[in-house]
């Protein structure tokens, strides 16, 4: 029998421009994974809800704004790291306020769907980007 792991529950967006190109930002250098490229999101705290956790990980990482009734589930993501197992909703967000900036990432860039495959990304995003590319 497997070992059990700790779930580890984290949100991931896709925002959507108005020429449906994704955003994805490129980690930290000295982080785990770094200089991959992700789904903007984050760790859930204590007692919230998927969306609210998006939102404010959005404020933080992107200094940008979004409300629960901009944000559409699309696909999860469940991907067994070596310590942990992951569990990532995805959402798809075409409207918030401000301009997206990097304030914890490297870099960030708008990416066409089909082009996401040209990143190296981390292995629980990888999967979702069929996803987009049939939305899309």
């Amino acid at each position: 029998m497997a070992e059990d792991k700790k779930i580890l529950l984290v949100v991931a967006c896709a925002l959507v421009d108005v020429d449906r190109r994704v955003l994805i930002a490129q980690r930290p250098a000295d982080k785990a994974l770094g200089g991959m490229w992700e789904f903007p999101g984050g760790k859930l705290e204590a007692g919230e809800s998927p969306e609210a956790a998006l939102i404010r990980e959005l404020e933080e990482e992107l200094g940008i704004s979004t409300q629960t009734a901009c944000l559409a589930p699309l696909a999860f993501a469940s991907h067994a790291y070596d310590d942990f197992h992951l569990l990532m909703p995805l959402y798809v967000c075409r409207k918030w306020q401000g301009q997206p900036q990097a304030l914890e990432h490297d870099a960030l860039k708008w990416v066409r769907p089909q082009a996401l495959r040209d990143y190296e990304m981390p292995p629980a995003d990888a999967p979702l980007i069929a996803h987009l590319c049939d939305l899309l």
